[in-house]
């Protein structure tokens, strides 16, 4: 009897299987391709060295598609490059802070132009709000941070700048 079951099971396998196959069909409707973009971005920004065989059996699709996403979303230039993330130990080296800074009406441009020449300047986005700018800092020390705060400060057509230090990064995404 038992190997009247096992055939019966064999054969129940067997029609129980056509999920690989879907797996290699395209997504049908368009919301269900841009969950799988974002669920594979946010994949790759955990592990971009992760390979697209793991990234297409975390998504449950093909690795075609994977391979097919990817190009997709670079030519788009959605992703932009792969890089390499420092470890805690050397990431935890120095001190970061966040800068609001607010500027004169008409002394943006020179502002700009005047902070990017800062290389401890890791980022400058113009926000809304309560300041015009706000700077993401990185200094080897918290002296060298307030001489920076001081040369900010100093610029001309900076009215005023307010600083948070990072104590802990919760979240990082950014590569």
């Amino acid at each position: 009897m038992s190997s009247k079951n096992s055939p019966a099971k064999t054969s129940a396998q067997s029609k129980s299987r056509p999920a690989p196959k879907s797996r290699s069909q395209p997504l049908a409707p368009a919301v269900g391709k841009e969950q799988v973009d974002r669920q594979l971005i946010t994949l790759l920004q955990a592990n971009a060295r992760a390979s697209t065989a793991e990234l297409a059996r975390k998504l449950g699709v093909a690795r075609t598609t994977v391979v097919a996403r990817l190009a997709r979303l670079e030519a788009s230039g959605t992703i932009v490059g792969y890089t390499a993330r420092l470890g805690t130990d050397a990431a935890d080296r120095g001190v970061q802070a966040f800068v609001g800074i607010t500027v004169s009406p008409k002394a943006g441009r020179e502002v700009v132009q005047r902070l990017s020449k800062i290389p401890e300047l890791r980022q400058l986005a113009s926000v809304s709000g309560e300041f015009d700018y706000m700077a993401l800092l990185r200094a080897e020390s918290t002296m060298r941070l307030d001489a920076l705060l001081d040369e900010i400060g100093e610029i001309e057509g900076v009215i005023k700048t307010t600083s948070s230090v990072v104590l802990a990064l919760r979240v990082d995404r950014s590569a």
